[in-house]
């Protein structure tokens, strides 16, 4: 067993994410007897000394049969209405079926202010340590029923990575309609799958253009993107089919597992490198693009270039080199307007109450 199965298996507490099309049927409506398999198999880790967090899609596919909708709407008024529906739904069977097993569920619906803004982040992390405390089991979902397009995730499966790391998970599990990452389209005849990955390189070449079932919203793009996205976190996973849940939590060695590629962040570097957004852009010359990343020092304003943005003093800003490529995040500790006058000036130039760094080394994450 790869050291990346024997951290999964060994995982205290784990984040399991199951997508739309595992829990519904093709027209819509939630499928008990799927629902009720993916319970049996985080009830039997739970009870094996797990703690358990489900990130679970299915909020609109389960809205739509109750509403007579024959297909997933396209406008978002639409889809905020069978999410309104459809979370219920899911809440309704996600309790019935875990009190077979004397669990208790509690729901978290996430927006991405929610881990965007620091004092949201702090929050949902007290909520997440208390209820596992408490032996409950969380099953998020964004928060479709009021997410808006400038506030959404995007999808459920970058929403498990930054839950995985917010709750400080041993692992994740990525649970879909397909069983891992193929060197090519499943579809195609000779197609291999790709047991293990030891660098994010090693799936540069994957096909995910293969098209979805059409109830959700991911894709194996998208869960290539949260595979990386954990796993250089310091957050091994799984990606794998649904239906072999059961060895996905257990011994079974399934799917395609990803290997750590980067040391744990603490939750404000992860905060600040994957899950804040950016509100300008300060440009760096080569000098500073050395100092930032590759001595970690604080960034001063004479090795900036150029700003964009309306940004105020505590906010997070990208850091991009000559070619305008994104080379760190961090927090500005100046506004943008102040910025015009100091940059390309050395220190000792600026008057005594500007002498500090743009961006501080504590406050700084490199890429």
């Amino acid at each position: 067993m790869s050291q990346a199965r024997s951290r999964i298996a060994a995982a205290r507490r784990i984040v399991v994410k199951v997508g739309s099309s595992s829990l519904t049927t093709a027209a819509g409506g939630l499928d008990p007897a799927r629902l009720d398999a993916l319970v049996d198999a985080l009830a039997a880790r739970r009870h094996a000394g797990s703690q358990v967090v489900l990130v679970s899609s299915g909020a609109i596919a389960a809205g739509l049969a109750p509403l007579n909708l024959r297909r997933r709407p396209r406008d978002l008024a639409s889809q905020q209405a069978a999410a309104s529906v459809g979370q219920l739904q899911l809440a309704h069977a996600y309790t019935a079926s875990f009190a077979r097993f004397d669990l208790v569920v509690g729901q978290v619906l996430l927006t991405a202010d929610d881990v965007v803004r620091r004092a949201h982040y702090r929050n949902a992390q007290r909520t997440f340590d208390r209820l596992l405390a408490l032996g409950a089991v969380p099953v998020v979902n964004e928060n479709d029923t009021v997410a808006t397009d400038e506030i959404r995730f995007g999808d459920n499966d970058r929403l498990a990575a930054l839950v995985a790391h917010l709750v400080g998970a041993d692992a994740l599990v990525l649970l879909s309609d397909v069983d891992g990452v193929y060197d090519r389209n499943p579809k195609e005849p000779g197609a291999k799958l790709i047991a293990e990955v030891g660098d994010s390189a090693d799936v540069d070449d994957v096909d995910v253009t293969a098209a979805g079932s059409g109830l959700g919203t991911g894709g194996m793009a998208s869960k290539l993107a949260a595979a990386r996205l954990a796993s250089a976190a310091g957050i091994p996973v799984l990606l794998t089919a649904a239906a072999d849940a059961a060895g996905a939590l257990g011994p079974a060695e399934v799917g395609t597992a990803f290997a750590v590629t980067g040391p744990r962040l603490s939750a404000r570097r992860f905060w600040l490198g994957h899950a804040a957004g950016a509100a300008g852009r300060l440009h760096l010359d080569d000098g500073a693009v050395a100092a930032v990343v590759g001595r970690r020092r604080s960034l001063l304003a004479a090795g900036i270039t150029g700003v964009d943005g309306d940004f105020e003093a505590g906010d997070v800003v990208e850091l991009l080199d000559l070619r305008g490529q994104v080379v760190a995040r961090g927090v500005a500790g100046f506004d943008a307007v102040e910025l015009p006058g100091l940059i390309g000036r050395s220190s000792h130039e600026l008057p005594a109450e500007q002498r500090r760094e743009v961006v501080h080394a504590d406050d700084l994450v490199p890429f």
